[in-house]
């Protein structure tokens, strides 16, 4: 179905620099409400609040898609969470703060990365939502409120609520969330393309995803999360959470065998993707289990094999190929591609960064090694963060949840000449976090000294 958003475009378009101003000084003073923070129909019962009334759930979503509406949705809001020392009422005054209420529930209850409008609520309502607003969402389809409880369960490791949800309603099974991504409660179990407060992997979620395949959730469902077409299967193989949680490999273990087709839709590579989401473990165990290989994917899980007899593949494709082996520790692989050409200071996609930074920020010291070797920079900055690959190798060693041999990899770095910028770590809160960290470790200081290196290397 089609909307006529056009009725809010044209609106806002004429005073929306002012609606701004006005929201930046915490103090509305002209007449926008209806067409910057829309409501529910049944709501308002003015003619301009029918007018610009939401019709329901297809056309919120339809809403936070396109292309203008959305993005001003959100830096709105947004701007409205930075006034600081004003009250909601003193901000919009009455009955406008009701409307933004109404407004940020609407959002907050369909949006996949709802986390601005759920933090107006918290802001300025102590997190409750408008209950007419809920109530009339849920009426069009009163499953929502059991379906919202079950998720609930799932990512808490709550299986006896769960089983009891699913008792009370079997349809629950079936049933799809109101939200954009149009998710089941089986997609909840991959922690991945929904919303971001229940991204979580507790550890029963073995047990809680065999309970929904028992009740007849469809393994292959396809969610409408990152464009649509994605798959529990693809889901959780491109989630850290069950990664960090250490249940990724059973977890897909567990779908495989309930029947979940890999390569979906037709054409897609999984491990491709994985690759793309640093899931490196994930990408091997799938490569192992049948999943398709170009050489960029058989390169990332270090298929050398493959690598060498595929058909001859472009250039970018190379240089993707060769990421993926410095990003994943595969030196054979990275040393193939310096033999056949590729340069050792390639600047490659997405960051404009080269291998060595990749090799550096997955602490694969032997690969580091090798590009050294092979005469790399050491101090070449990336595109995307102006980082160095002794930057990078020093902040992933102070924010991984993961033990392996930074240490060792900034010593190699700075006895080949490797520096790093100070102020780097000032560019933002996550840095500064990370030069805190360095200060306060003896052993990195050491490192940083070009020591430890007489320490026998650990990992690939």
């Amino acid at each position: 179905m089609t909307y006529d958003l056009e009725r809010f475009v044209g609106p806002q378009s004429a005073i929306y620099d002012q609606v701004l101003t006005e929201l930046r000084q915490g103090r509305k003073q002209t007449h926008w409400i209806w067409f910057v923070f829309p409501q529910l129909a049944g709501l308002g019962s003015s003619p301009t609040a029918q007018h610009f009334a939401i019709s329901g759930a297809e056309e919120a979503r339809a809403y936070l898609r396109h292309p203008v509406l959305g993005p001003r949705l959100r830096e709105c809001t947004a701007t409205v969470n930075a006034v600081e020392g004003r009250s909601v009422d003193q901000i919009f005054g009455a009955p406008d703060n009701l409307k933004f209420r109404s407004s940020v529930t609407l959002f907050a209850s369909l949006a996949t990365d709802n986390t601005v409008f759920t933090s107006a609520l918290h802001k300025y309502f102590a997190g409750v939502p408008d209950p007419a607003t809920q109530r009339l969402l849920y009426a069009a389809d009163p499953l929502q409120r059991d379906f919202e409880s079950a998720a609930d369960a799932i990512i808490n490791g709550d299986l006896p609520a769960l089983q009891e949800a699913l008792a009370r309603h079997p349809e629950l099974i079936r049933t799809r969330s109101i939200r954009e991504h149009r998710s089941t409660l089986l997609h909840y179990v991959a922690a991945n393309g929904v919303e971001g407060e229940r991204q979580k992997t507790p550890q029963n979620i073995l047990e809680i995803t065999s309970l929904l395949l028992d009740a007849g959730a469809e393994i292959n469902a396809e969610s409408e999360a990152y464009g649509g077409h994605s798959t529990t299967l693809m889901l959780a193989a491109t989630s850290c959470h069950p990664e960090d949680a250490g249940l990724q490999i059973p977890l897909l273990r567990l779908l495989l065998a309930r029947g979940a087709a890999i390569d979906v839709p037709p054409g897609a590579s999984i491990v491709n993707a994985c690759l793309h989401n640093g899931r490196g473990l994930a990408a091997a165990f799938l490569a192992d289990n049948g999943a398709s290989l170009d050489i960029e994917g058989a390169a990332g899980v270090g298929r050398l094999d493959l690598v060498r007899s595929l058909p001859k593949a472009t250039e970018s494709q190379r240089l993707d190929a060769f990421a993926w082996a410095c990003q994943f520790g595969h030196a054979k692989v990275v040393a193939h591609f310096l033999e056949h050409g590729v340069p050792v200071d390639a600047k490659l996609r997405h960051h404009g960064n080269t291998g060595l930074h990749w090799a550096a920020w997955g602490a694969h010291a032997d690969v580091v090694r090798l590009l050294l070797q092979n005469g790399v920079s050491v101090n070449t900055r990336d595109e995307h963060f102006n980082g160095t690959p002794l930057e990078w190798a020093l902040y992933a060693w102070a924010t991984a949840s993961a033990s392996k041999p930074w240490h060792h990899v900034v010593a190699l770095l700075v006895r080949a000449g490797a520096t790093h910028d100070p102020q780097w770590f000032h560019a933002n809160a996550g840095r500064q976090g990370a030069a805190e960290k360095l200060r306060a470790s003896s052993e990195m200081q050491a490192a940083l000294r070009g020591e430890l290196l007489d320490e026998p290397l650990t990992g690939q």
